[in-house]
């Protein structure tokens, strides 16, 4: 029987592609370009989590945490993806 260690779980949380992005728009046009960052041509904000979980290995535990996300409705799945590293 395999015993559970400790895994940092990595979630990022950012809108769909097309999807209105306020928050992104407001950094971008009221932040960046006012401060002559011409090179920037666009942010999209998101949301970064990160779950401590116990897990036989990295799989189950990215497993785990994108089923807790799912379930828990940490997200909104018709507006936003999500992105899980372990």
């Amino acid at each position: 029987m395999s015993k559970a260690r400790s895994f940092s779980v990595k979630v990022v949380i950012s809108n769909r592609e097309g999807a209105s992005d306020p928050e992104g728009e407001t950094i971008y046009r009221d932040l960046v370009s006012k401060s002559g960052y011409s090179q920037v041509r666009g942010i999209r904000s998101g949301k970064f989590l990160r779950f401590e979980v116990a897990a036989p290995d990295a799989g189950s535990a990215k497993d785990l945490v994108a089923r807790i996300c799912d379930e828990l409705r940490i997200y909104n799945p018709a507006a936003h993806s999500i992105t899980v590293e372990a």
